[in-house]
């Protein structure tokens, strides 16, 4: 071949799919959805967030609600928790936590909350329970998206 000539590749057949018989890559994507699951786009409907912790207390005549105050980076609010039982309110003061942002106002002992805390809940064997809020680690801005 000369230099800047090009050569023709032979050209491939189309494939032709036979009636009744689907492609693979087709046919795997196909998954039976098991009851009570979400769909991607219902997921994604929760906005999870990043929430800076800036003052927490006890609120007065609840054992279990600590009420929050939190930055999201773009706006101030404020959410209430039944997690008393497992943190004492200063132990939570500048930690970052994830939180569901868009669940519409709840008042709880007079207080409007805007929002939840994310949780893990534990059983241990003697029946007790134990509980640690979602963080995130390292340095990252309030109102971040988590996801």
């Amino acid at each position: 071949l000369e230099a800047g000539h090009q050569a023709a590749l032979p050209e491939t057949p189309a494939k032709k799919e036979e009636p009744g018989k689907k492609e693979p890559e087709k046919e795997a994507r196909k998954v039976e959805i098991p009851e009570g699951c979400v769909s991607i786009d219902e997921f994604f409907r929760c906005k999870l967030r990043v929430a800076k912790v800036l003052s927490c207390e006890a609120v007065r005549k609840s054992e279990k609600l600590l009420k929050f105050e939190l930055d999201l980076g773009t706006e101030r609010r404020t959410i209430l928790s039944g997690i008393h039982k497992f943190y004492e309110p200063e132990q939570l003061i500048g930690r970052n936590l994830v939180i569901i942002a868009n669940l519409p106002p709840r008042r709880m002992m007079g207080i409007e909350s805007n929002g939840m805390i994310l949780s893990a809940v534990e059983e241990r064997e003697d029946g007790s329970e134990t509980l640690r809020v979602l963080t995130v680690d390292g340095d990252i801005a309030p109102g971040s998206e988590v996801g």
